[in-house]
């Protein structure tokens, strides 16, 4: 089966338009689901006690660390998925002469696994 690698402007703005990365707790929506994973692996779909929605793991990995956040008393939510900032992740990378992903010409959102807030 053939899978695209990489998103076009067109499906960002869409992602933007459909508020994806944005929201606290219940209202919190992933730059990228389960649905969007273009991998034969594992993904999950889990409830998350906290939030009171669905979380979605791109892999075990992902999906052990959710409940070791989800289970900590400290922890108030959990975003995963969260979409770094293009702009700033296009700096940084130019300044530390690291090539920053781009596919078909297109300079690609980076996702941060887990965005944790914490009590203080």
């Amino acid at each position: 089966m053939s899978r695209k690698i990489g998103h076009t402007e067109v499906q960002y703005r869409k992602r933007i338009k459909e508020g994806r990365g944005t929201g606290e707790y219940q209202d919190y929506k992933p730059w990228l689901t389960a649905y969007d994973a273009p991998s034969d692996g594992r993904v999950h779909r889990v409830f998350g006690y906290k939030s009171k929605r669905t979380h979605h793991s791109l892999s075990d990995l992902d999906l052990s660390m959710f409940y070791l956040l989800e289970w900590r008393q400290d922890v108030l939510q959990v975003k995963e998925q969260f979409p770094l900032e293009r702009n700033i992740t296009i700096e940084l990378a130019e300044s530390t002469g690291i090539k920053y992903p781009s596919v078909r010409g297109i300079d690609q959102y980076l996702p941060s696994d887990f965005l944790v807030e914490i009590t203080s």
